[in-house]
């Protein structure tokens, strides 16, 4: 935000104080500047000339031959080539040696054969805009030979106030708040603004009527006898200081009063809205073109201004291109209003137009600015054009309120917050210089009631006055004071470690790379996921359209990463720690369980026909799995069968695993992903996901890392083929293996799976078992008995060994 030392002034008697003094009070006490500039630094080098007469060139028929008289001397004979220049002007000179805007020196010169010695000036020239037709043409009452920048109040300084730092402060954001802040800091008076409406006629009010809860309040006024023109120079340097555009006097002076005390409004061509105004939704697909001549296509979510029904501005950012005040119009009608915050700001997100209208509505203006707006308005525009007139009473609606917020303060408080021994009485003072009331009938607790432009977001609760305190007295003031506490170590997280244990191991030599994705589940991806009808948590105020859902689990967040990032790498490896909404469980404050989880996606090319078994993503990032476990000292004690119930909705019905502790607690799920739901998501590749319960895996017993001895002796492998039902898993055959080796069974693996003929419509599974004893070499004996006894194990499977 630009800030114009000048119009402070104007405010607040700053004479004594340079503007980089003010910057400096500024960033101690209110907010951060990013520096202070100099506004049109080349007023300061050009003077006032009057023009005695205007020849024809010589030699060159679009130019002039001008005498200018500077006051002290012999006038000068001055080259000018502008259309406008005429005896008797008060023009803007610069002379031999002044250096103009782009480093431009001004020597004597001989133009077209004659000598020239001065340069009189247009405005661009001088660095004040676009306007180039014509010289600049000074009051006639400018003193001859003054400094240019003298006729408006001496040379401009720029303040730039970062405008993350006043975001919560909406009464900054206009020259008049910021000048209380000064007066306030310095002692001084604020000075006085005739913010009443003068008298107005006896024609009937203009109609107005609200249709929606996002207009607080609706001030309408009808104005006549006013006409567009050119500003004066005062409001158009000002303007300019502060990044504005000047344009006619009518937008100028609207943009004026926005800037002096922070409250947008609007003129309309009163000849645009004779039906009325309507302030009402907008219709899903209803359209306006806006004042940069734009086609905007709208939604519900957005509000418009209407006259009948036909729009004529969008609500709080900028005004309709059909309803701008033409050139002829002597009648307008002057809108000051207060809109929701929130919806102005969503709207103009949306559309991607953000104006200084939407960036002061979404900061929540006061509601009893509105009517000041409009007074301030009429009597600068009165002072510029004195024939104008209010014809009509003004229209005041809606069900706004002032926001009357009291809040208890503790001066013990203050200072045991700030550290600093303030007495009672300086309190008091601070917060009545900044215009907050004071009841300090209990001693302990004050009662103060806040400036309703500080009620809207600013100030709500006893820190925020003790902030006002702290922030007027000086943070610099506050004396350093070492930190002084006992130290305790803190006490194991074991969920904590169990956290950074596993991303330490993802991210290690299996490869993984970590993702931190939003909580937000997007509605297309529900959709394609297949989990769209799930019961989910909902936000009320979503950050985007389409992001109203909470995730249950963490997994869908990972494919939805999953296309964007095959597109970049065909071996894709991906992890989150997150947690997820369960809204069926609740707890006592009616807060929606949370669940939290580890989940992996693995994502590589198909593997060829004929690879070997085990070449899917599902066996190898089970044993990324198995082996994050064991790094967790939380080894499953077998791998079996996901329920239909345990198996989500985008995971393969049939290829989808559970990993059980000994307890019977689900520790960690994994899947394929499902073809159709890969088509859905426009994947070409192997897919598999799992994803490991954290809340399980705190519960389980933590097993110390110990040394473990190689064996003694030598094992006994066996390879075992097992004819079984479609039907009976492979963890329930090698829970069996396990039961028939006595705990002998050192190691289990699955290396191959036929289905084909002479099988029965059963399938066969292949085993490498090693049988290991830690009290003696195993014998052929032993093999056989093993062998005898997983025959009796597989039976009740209805499953039988394979021989020959």
């Amino acid at each position: 935000m630009r800030i114009s030392y000048r119009w402070l002034n104007r405010h607040v008697d700053l004479g004594d104080l340079s503007a980089a003094a003010v910057a400096d009070l500024l960033t101690r006490h209110i907010a951060e500047v990013d520096g202070v500039e100099a506004f049109a630094p080349a007023l300061d080098q050009v003077r006032v000339g009057l023009v005695l007469a205007r020849a024809a060139h010589p030699n060159a028929d679009r130019l002039g031959l001008c005498q200018v008289d500077m006051g002290d001397g012999e006038p000068l004979a001055i080259v000018c080539g502008a259309p406008n220049v005429a005896a008797g002007q008060k023009v803007a000179v610069a002379t031999v040696g002044t250096v103009l805007p782009g480093d431009l020196v001004i020597k004597q010169a001989r133009i077209r054969g004659v000598e020239s010695n001065g340069m009189i000036c247009s405005e661009r020239e001088l660095g004040l805009g676009d306007e180039h037709e014509g010289i600049w043409v000074l009051p006639a009452e400018a003193p001859l030979g003054a400094v240019v920048s003298d006729l408006f109040g001496g040379a401009d300084q720029v303040i730039v106030v970062d405008n993350k730092a006043i975001t919560h402060r909406p009464d900054l954001w206009g020259h008049r708040g910021i000048a209380a802040e000064l007066a306030a800091l310095l002692d001084r008076p604020l000075k006085a603004l005739d913010l009443t409406l003068p008298p107005t006629g006896d024609d009937e009010a203009f109609p107005v009527a609200i249709s929606t809860a996002g207009c607080r309040r609706f001030y309408a006024l009808p104005i006549a006898g006013v006409h567009a023109a050119r500003s004066p120079d005062w409001l158009r340097l000002l303007l300019l200081a502060a990044g504005q555009r000047p344009l006619d006097v009518l937008v100028d002076i609207s943009n004026f009063v926005m800037l002096d005390l922070g409250q947008p409004n609007h003129l309309f061509d009163r000849r645009q809205v004779a039906a009325g105004i309507d302030v009402r939704q907008a219709r899903e697909g209803e359209t306006l073109v806006t004042l940069d001549g734009t086609e905007r296509r709208l939604t519900p979510a957005d509000i418009l201004i209407c006259s009948g029904d036909a729009p004529v501005a969008l609500a709080g950012i900028m005004g309709g291109e059909a309803s701008k005040v033409a050139q002829d119009s002597e009648s307008l009608l002057l809108e000051v209003a207060s809109f929701d915050a929130a919806t102005i700001r969503r709207s103009s997100s949306r559309l991607g137009l953000r104006t200084d209208a939407s960036s002061r509505f979404e900061k929540s203006l006061d509601p009893a600015l509105p009517q000041q707006a409009a007074a301030h308005l009429v009597r600068l525009l009165t002072g510029i054009q004195p024939a104008l007139r209010l014809p009509a009473p003004p229209t005041d609606v809606g069900d706004w309120q002032r926001p009357p917020t009291v809040v208890p303060l503790r001066p013990a408080r203050v200072r045991q917050l700030l550290g600093v021994s303030l007495a009672d009485d300086e309190i008091a003072s601070i917060l009545g210089r900044l215009r907050f009331g004071l009841d300090r009938g209990d001693s302990a607790v004050w009662q103060v009631t806040v400036p309703s432009d500080r009620a809207t977001k600013d100030v709500a609760i006893e820190e925020d006055l003790v902030e006002e305190v702290g922030r007027f007295h000086g943070y610099d003031a506050v004396p350093e004071t070492p930190l002084r506490a006992d130290l305790a170590p803190a006490l194991p997280d074991r969920r904590q470690q169990l956290i950074g244990r596993a991303q330490d191991f993802l991210a290690g030599a299996p490869c993984f790379h970590e993702a931190y994705t939003y909580s937000f589940l997007d509605e297309t991806l529900a959709e394609r996921l297949g989990i769209a009808d799930q019961a989910h948590s909902r936000v009320v105020n979503a950050v985007a359209a389409g992001l109203s859902r909470l995730r249950r689990d963490v997994a869908p967040s990972l494919l939805g990463l999953l296309e964007r990032n095959l597109r970049q790498e065909p071996d894709v490896r991906l992890f989150e720690v997150g947690k997820g909404s369960r809204p069926e469980t609740v707890d006592e404050a009616g807060r929606p369980a949370e669940v939290e989880q580890v989940a992996m996606l693995w994502a590589a090319p198909r593997a060829a026909a004929g690879a070997p078994f085990g070449s899917g993503r599902q066996d190898a990032l089970k044993g990324v799995v198995d082996a994050l476990l064991g790094h967790l000292a939380l080894s499953p004690n077998l791998w079996r069968a996901a329920t239909p119930a345990e198996t989500p909705p985008w995971g393969h019905p049939t290829r989808s695993q559970t990993a059980v502790a000994a307890d019977g607690t689900a520790l960690a799920w994994l899947t394929d992903l499902d073809p159709a739901v890969a088509r859905r998501l426009d994947v070409d590749a192997d897919v598999a996901v799992a994803w490991l319960s954290l809340d399980a895996l705190q519960t389980q017993p933590a097993s110390r890392a110990a040394f473990k001895t190689l064996p003694r002796y030598p094992g006994v492998k066996i390879d075992v083929a097992i004819a079984a039902p479609q039907t009976v898993p492979h963890g329930d055959l090698a829970a069996a293996i396990q039961r028939s080796g006595k705990g002998q069974v050192a190691a289990c693996e699955l290396f191959d799976l036929y289905v084909g003929e002479g099988l029965g419509g059963r399938r066969s599974l292949a085993y490498h078992v090693l049988l290991q004893s830690h009290a003696g070499t195993l014998s052929d004996t032993d093999g056989a008995r093993f062998i005898a006894r997983l025959e009796r194990e597989l039976t009740p499977l209805g499953a039988e060994l394979r021989r020959g």
